[in-house]
């Protein structure tokens, strides 16, 4: 004996088990990866830009907002829809909206 360490041949199914394990990690990897991508991208701050303030004529309080090409809406606590132009800020249009009694 020459003191020299034997290299024993590893089996085929050990090597073909240690190649799918190292496969499976990295195909983890990437797929954890695309998930923290697309949580980044669907939770940034990708808000539409609003007018600071808006004016609701008649002391009435905004229920929801809506807005559009060029304009946006206001929805009343008094059943009015009231469009404003989004550039100049003027209301463009007041809608009654009719409720069932």
């Amino acid at each position: 004996m020459d003191g020299a360490p034997r290299e024993e041949q590893e089996p085929a199914q050990l090597r073909r088990l240690r190649r799918l394990v190292t496969a499976l990690t990295a195909t983890m990897i990437v797929g954890c990866l695309v998930v923290i991508a697309l949580l980044v991208i669907r939770l940034t701050d990708r808000s539409p830009a609003l007018p600071r303030a808006i004016d609701l004529p008649g002391g009435a309080a905004a229920v929801a907002l809506t807005q559009g090409p060029g304009w946006y809406a206001v929805v009343t606590d008094d059943d009015r829809i009231l469009i404003y132009d989004r550039t100049t800020g003027a209301l463009r249009q007041t809608v009654q909206v009719e409720t069932p009694d």
